[in-house]
């Protein structure tokens, strides 16, 4: 048997990183088991960071082609160096990821590299090499979600993985799946220059967001040039050295169609990442969709051995796999940490964002909760025409008979900062008179939601 550890997670990605420096910070002799030659897992290597860097810099590319003239800012012809902006992206993640390796040099983690497998409660194993521990996390995030007939290649046929390093705008890019990373990278490519796609199974994209935002984000999406074909599922993808063929069916029925791409993003979702970590050896249950059981705790049925992050229910979201990671720390080392998964915000990074919290109003109809509903457009508020970016709203829902708020849906410029004023607010158990009476500061995007919240008791002052 090699060293022995208080606490040994599996897997570097936000959960599995932020729960081993929360253990070592609270005295415990901490390692961290990754494969990858770097930390981060998904997120900070081929998800959240590079993504959001490539947002960005499209972004900037979109604004010097169609907005700074507005501004009376001109810059003549434009030209795009993808290879920099690739670049650019690349540096973003080096520097993020060796973050988090001088964090856990701070924090004496030790990082064991190599592949991890559970040999059972209170052992480890890294690519033949046996520790001892106390305690295992399982923090072995997810994994994109295949589709049969349809083989991905990293080249032609991309995950988001690939869709992040291609060399060159693709002239036609369809995207299969109308969730969050489908409409960011779709985004990004329809800005490069791309022609875009997105056919989706169901009659409506980002699915489990309010319907009224959801709408009205289509149709945002829609005016920036990004096309849509709904109720429709893919059936095969044929590749050649021209691109990708796709063959199409209606969900209700009907001929079968093709629709010929020079790339295809295959986008319809995420699976926990289980496969190679002994579980099953080790008589850890899983449920039915693969991921891994919990009591609600992060207690699997094998004593000792937790889990955390995109492997157990909830969202597959960084920032909730940071916060179970410091609570499961902290009930290790015998504090009482809570999480409030009514409170975790969710957002797409799309111009305009798109951010939420709480319940929407689909689910208060569904569960018979009494509401009252504030709305308030961008279009009312100075900030807002200030920057011209006027699409989208606030919108918040509060209990009818308490007025506590219940949960906001924003469609709006910076709306993934903006909600977190309501997730402060849910967290504290306030309500919306309690928003709407806070001082907001004149002129920001932070008073639409004020007057949202003012709306609610049909208040609103500048609309």
């Amino acid at each position: 048997m090699a060293d022995s550890f208080d606490v040994i997670v599996i897997g570097a990605g936000p959960g599995g990183y932020v729960c081993a420096i929360r253990a070592a910070q609270l005295g415990m002799k901490v390692a961290c088991v990754e494969k990858r030659a770097t930390l981060g897992g998904t997120c900070l290597n081929v998800g959240c960071i590079p993504s959001k860097a490539l947002l960005q810099s499209s972004e900037h590319f979109e604004e010097a082609n169609h907005k700074l003239a507005e501004h009376g800012v001109n810059v003549g012809q434009v030209s795009l160096d993808l290879a920099r902006m690739q670049a650019r992206k690349a540096e973003v993640v080096g520097a993020n990821v060796k973050g988090v390796e001088f964090l856990f040099k701070k924090n004496k983690v030790t990082w064991l590299k190599g592949s991890g497998r559970v040999v059972a409660a209170g052992q480890v194993d890294v690519d033949g090499t046996t520790y001892a521990t106390k305690h295992i996390v399982i923090a072995t995030g997810s994994e994109s979600t295949p589709l049969p007939g349809v083989t991905v290649d990293e080249k032609r046929i991309v995950t988001s993985t690939g869709a992040l390093e291609l060399e060159k705008v693709p002239g036609h890019l369809v995207v299969i799946g109308g969730g969050v990373i489908g409409l960011e990278l779709g985004s990004v490519w329809r800005r490069l220059g791309a022609q875009v796609t997105v056919v989706e199974f169901l009659d409506r994209i980002v699915p489990g967001m309010d319907n009224e935002i959801g709408k009205a984000f289509e149709r945002t999406l829609a005016k920036q040039g990004i096309k849509f074909k709904l109720k429709t599922k893919v059936t095969g993808a044929s590749v050649t050295d021209a691109g990708v063929t796709l063959t199409t069916e209606p969900v209700g029925g009907g001929a079968a169609e093709t629709l010929a791409a020079d790339v295809v993003l295959l986008a319809i979702g995420r699976r926990p990442h289980v496969e190679g970590l002994g579980l099953a050896e080790a008589g850890v249950a899983l449920d039915e969709r693969g991921r891994v059981k919990t009591d609600g705790h992060f207690a699997t049925n094998i004593p000792g051995i937790w889990a955390i992050g995109d492997v157990i229910v909830g969202p597959m979201l960084a920032h909730k796999a940071e916060d179970e990671g410091v609570a499961l720390a902290e009930q290790i080392a015998g504090q009482k940490p809570h999480i409030n998964y009514d409170a975790i915000p969710g957002v797409v990074y799309t111009w305009p964002e798109v951010a939420n919290i709480g319940k929407t109003e689909e689910e208060l109809k569904a569960q018979g909760v009494a509401y009252k509903v504030g709305k308030f457009p961008f279009t009312a508020n100075g900030r807002a025409r200030a920057m011209a970016s006027m699409d989208g709203f606030v919108k918040i829902l509060a209990d009818k008979e308490t007025d506590r708020v219940l949960g906001a849906h924003i469609l709006g410029p910076d709306a993934g900062t903006l909600i977190a004023e309501i997730a402060v607010a849910m967290e504290f158990g306030a309500s919306a008179e309690d928003v709407a009476r806070t001082c907001h500061a004149h002129p920001t995007l932070n008073e639409a939601v004020k007057e949202a919240a003012l709306a609610v008791d049909g208040r609103a002052l500048h609309i």
